[in-house]
């Protein structure tokens, strides 16, 4: 059965009306393809705030990391290949926002932004006050999905005044994402004792011990994070080689070889 907090719902179901009244506002719809993002969307927050937000608040370390991988690599890329460009633009080209929107869609910035949100709320202190506190704990899924949407922007940005990256330099952005990653994900992993405190002493759901529940948690950060940016690297790398495909000139192209009909030569008369 699907459980879910009333602020968490209330939240999904705000963003599924505003994306509506928008459309039904502009006059416009978004394509077909736009509106399966946005079901896989609100089907991502459903299963996030939902049964696996239930599973961490009954002191599941590594259902609490698949919560936040959630809301760091999932949530954040659906949303932006659901809502179309002229959704954005009044708001994002807004005097307030335009600043901002300039300065962390730019690679680095967006980059630097999200992995000091992760290294930082994965620091044993932080983590600890995240958990004493459910305002600060709503704050920081509030800041995954955040960082996670600026983390994104240069490679799925649907706006043409914010071009996306090239596609060799979208590799590389995702290729050192996994720094960061396996220098959070790693130490918990490997550790020999419970990293964080709050979790030596919950229960823990299935029969696991506290360190077997901070190994799945870790592998997961890890292993399956980084086979989630291995397989987006391999999209591109096969979108790219099909643009340049259809990009190469038709003079490079090979061509079939020309048919000629030779006429026999009449005989000339002497």
């Amino acid at each position: 059965m699907l459980q879910m907090d009333l602020s968490s719902a209330i939240g999904i179901a705000s963003l599924a009306a505003l994306y509506m009244l928008i459309a039904w506002r502009f006059k416009r719809r978004p394509t077909q393809r736009q509106v399966f993002f946005f079901c896989l969307l609100i089907l991502a927050m459903l299963i996030t705030f939902g049964p696996v937000d239930e599973l961490a608040d009954d002191g599941s370390f590594w259902a609490h990391m698949l919560e936040h991988s959630i809301q760091s690599w999932v949530i954040p890329p659906l949303f932006l290949l659901a809502v179309p460009d002229w959704m954005f633009r009044p708001i994002v080209m807004s005097r307030p926002i335009l600043p901002l929107a300039r300065f962390f869609s730019k690679p680095v910035v967006a980059f630097l932004t999200f992995t000091a949100v992760y290294v930082f709320v994965h620091d044993p202190p932080v983590f600890n006050l995240m958990m004493a506190h459910e305002n600060f704990h709503i704050a920081v899924h509030i800041a995954f999905m955040v960082a996670g949407t600026i983390l994104f922007w240069p490679l799925l940005s649907p706006m043409p005044e914010f071009p996306r990256l090239s596609y060799p330099v979208q590799i590389l952005y995702l290729f050192l994402l996994m720094i960061p990653m396996t220098a959070v994900a790693a130490p918990i992993t490997l550790a020999e004792s419970v990293t964080y405190p709050w979790y030596a002493v919950a229960p823990h759901p299935f029969g696991l011990s506290a360190r077997e529940d901070q190994v799945i948690g870790g592998i997961l950060m890890w292993v399956a994070d980084s086979f989630y940016l291995m397989l987006i690297t391999t999209l591109i790398f096969f979108r790219w080689a099909r643009d340049e495909e259809i990009e190469v000139p038709a003079i490079n192209l090979r061509r079939s070889p020309e048919v000629r009909v030779l006429r026999q030569p009449r005989n000339v008369r002497a």
